[in-house]
């Protein structure tokens, strides 16, 4: 499948990754046609996605079932008014509809806008309105369908509602705004045979759109078009390093861009077959029994998983199937990357990117991973790092990463963000997308991270990222999780917060003599200038569905405080 896409499909090193990779670029290019439903004509009997569930449901479905299931899912869609450029969001949570929905809405055309399950009626508001949202396709529990249904009066663009339910029940459960509720499972098999539209998408047509998982400020509207599938090409193929065959786990809700990372795109590309844990409540122990049950051989989360994991014991497991792992959505702490290692003997291999583009930065199979750093610029993009001044940085110097843009967008890079073309130039300028993050390079090429503009700590003429303390304080064995902010001070201009997480077995010694044993434990891992002068401990940390951490939460507490 690979060879359709890509002009060379094997490489020998990373350079010569960055110097031959060139996409082949059908015209009306479609995921779900010309690469999901070529699987299904190539190899219909290979398994494609591996569902279970916390209570021990599980479903297997082929290429050639998925194909099947995603034209009579397309046809339905179709019979409620759903056709080309229509906004529908999706609650799914990780149910397994959520994937033959993706494919179905791909084949019609319509744009996808995924979701997470704890949106309040607000959010939901804000969204339907801003996007002019058409329809809205939920599980059918108890609060998300309270949420979207107190929604629906200031929601005038919502004309159908479609509710997944565990098992067929009644067509509706009430009637509002935009009409009666929709029963997927009891609708969907009713309809005529699928037939393709003749009104083809553009490759520039928007594809998916995404609300960013909003660290600072309300969301913004990311809009991706039909090419951002294929950026993903390069993810799972050569980041993942999948192949068929390899049974491939990323650790995301469905609401995230992670999910199409991982569980949705650059996978499929590769033929491997996409596992799926939908649980409730995240379980180290749990999640590692499924891993161990169900041969997982390649996985990525977040570090905060990671971070769990480590915390088991590992020998419990067997995880002989596991050959490769990988890490992106916040940047990795050295320290977990060490012990992960001992305890496993696999190297993870860190990726970057945002909700704005696919992975720009990354640590390929062919790549010595450095514990701690990003990797370097995926050969679809050209990375800079720039100093304040627009000037380019040096070696060892921070800066904000780039993404170079020049007559033509790279692939998977955004469109633009939807109906906001000030915000659009704002990040989008002079020949450069600004990302927003800070990091700086090393002699080899590698990126490190050093955290958000807005993040970084001005402190007595300082400039302190709070990644950098962040990864000193983690390697002490009291703390599970940690968030370093910036704290107003008369004097100083700012002081060095650390918000603590603590294991369960230190909780009972929290007060000033651990806090004093945190600020000297820091001073020696670091400069001595970078140490929190204010320890905090919490039970959580503020986090978006996404798992990053949001600073600005912890800041606003502190501003009210003082």
């Amino acid at each position: 499948m690979v060879e359709r896409f890509l002009k060379q499909t094997h490489f020998t090193s990373y350079e010569d990754y960055n110097e031959h990779l060139e996409f082949i670029i059908p015209e009306h290019f479609n995921f779900a046609y010309d690469v999901m439903d070529a699987w299904a004509e190539e190899a219909p009997d290979q398994l494609a996605l591996l569902w279970t569930n916390d209570e021990g449901v599980e479903r297997r479905t082929t290429f050639g079932q998925l194909k099947a299931e995603s034209d009579q899912a397309a046809a339905y869609l179709q019979s409620l008014g759903i056709g080309k450029g229509d906004p529908v969001m999706l609650i799914l949570k990780r149910r397994y509809e959520w994937w033959i929905t993706m494919l179905a809405l791909h084949k019609l055309a319509a744009v996808v806008i995924p979701a997470t399950h704890m949106l309040t009626k607000h959010d939901i508001v804000y969204r339907n309105t801003r996007a002019s949202v058409k329809a809205i396709i939920c599980v059918d529990e108890p609060y998300v369908m309270s949420q979207v249904e107190a929604a629906m009066p200031e929601s005038p663009t919502v004309e159908v509602l479609v509710k997944v339910s565990p098992t067929p029940c009644p067509n509706h459960s009430g009637e509002f705004a935009c009409g009666a509720w929709h029963d997927w499972h009891s609708e969907v098999s009713s309809v005529p045979a699928f037939v393709r539209p003749a009104d083809k998408n553009d490759n520039e047509d928007t594809m998916l759109m995404y609300f960013t998982s909003g660290t600072s400020g309300e969301p913004k509207m990311v809009a991706h078009d039909f090419l951002y599938a294929m950026g993903h090409l390069t993810t799972g193929v050569f980041w993942h390093n999948l192949s068929e065959g390899s049974i491939h786990l990323t650790v995301a809700d469905t609401g995230w861009g992670k999910a199409v990372w991982g569980k949705f795109y650059g996978q499929w590309f590769a033929g491997a077959t996409v596992f799926v844990f939908d649980h409730e409540k995240f379980d180290a122990n749990r999640l590692l029994r499924q891993m161990e049950k169900y041969h997982v051989t390649s996985f990525c989360a977040p570090p905060t998983i990671y971070r769990f994991m480590i915390r088991e014991d590992l020998s419990k497991y067997d995880l002989s199937a596991l050959r490769y792992c990988c890490t992106a959505g916040e940047a990795l702490n050295p320290a977990v990357f060490d012990k992960f290692y001992e305890k496993t003997g696999i190297r993870m291999m860190e990726g970057f990117g945002q909700t704005e583009t696919t992975m720009t930065l990354g640590t390929m199979p062919w790549m010595e991973p450095k514990p701690g750093s990003m990797g370097r610029p995926n050969g679809q993009y050209q990375i800079d790092l720039l100093k304040p001044d627009g000037t380019p940085c040096e070696d060892g110097e921070k800066g904000e990463i780039v993404v170079r843009v020049g007559e033509k967008k790279p692939i998977g890079l955004f469109k633009e963000y939807y109906r906001d073309p000030e915000l659009t130039r704002q990040a989008w300028h002079d020949g450069y997308y600004f990302t927003g993050d800070m990091a700086w390079r090393d002699e080899d090429g590698y990126y490190w991270f050093e955290g958000r503009i807005d993040d970084v700590i001005k402190s007595s003429g300082y400039r302190i990222g709070p990644f950098e303390v962040e990864s000193a304080l983690m390697t002490h064995p009291a703390v599970v999780e940690c968030a370093i902010t910036g704290v107003p001070d008369d004097i100083r201009g700012m002081v060095v917060k650390a918000t603590v997480v603590l294991g369960k077995e230190w909780k009972d010694r929290a007060g000033d003599a651990l806090i004093k044993e945190l600020q000297q434990y820091v001073k020696r891992e670091t400069a001595p200038y970078k140490y929190p002068r204010i320890i905090e401990f919490v039970d959580e940390l503020p986090k978006t569905i996404s798992g990053k951490i949001r600073r600005v939460e912890i800041r606003k507490k502190d501003s009210v405080k003082a």
